[in-house]
């Protein structure tokens, strides 16, 4: 897995939301660079967990999926005989 990269403008709306968490329910102040700090951290470390996660998801929704076509294409077989 390739390293979790934002773009700019996603990295500053991630970070202005670190700032009003840390603000809010911390009652601390955190500048920009902390914020960006932390974000990276939390993608690194945490990140595989949720892609993991993502991943698993989806694997189940393709086997769900491919279970239900089975049964579409049988009902398609014709009878033989």
């Amino acid at each position: 897995m390739n390293d979790i990269k934002f773009t700019k403008d996603e990295t500053d709306r991630i970070v202005s939301h670190i700032k009003k968490y840390f603000n809010d329910e911390l009652d601390q102040e955190i500048g920009g660079f902390e914020a960006e700090f932390l974000l990276d951290f939390f993608a690194r470390e945490i990140g595989p967990v949720f892609y993991n996660r993502g991943l698993s998801d989806a694997r189940d929704i393709f086997a769900a999926k491919a279970e239900e076509t089975g049964y579409l294409v049988e009902e398609l077989e014709k009878p033989v005989g």
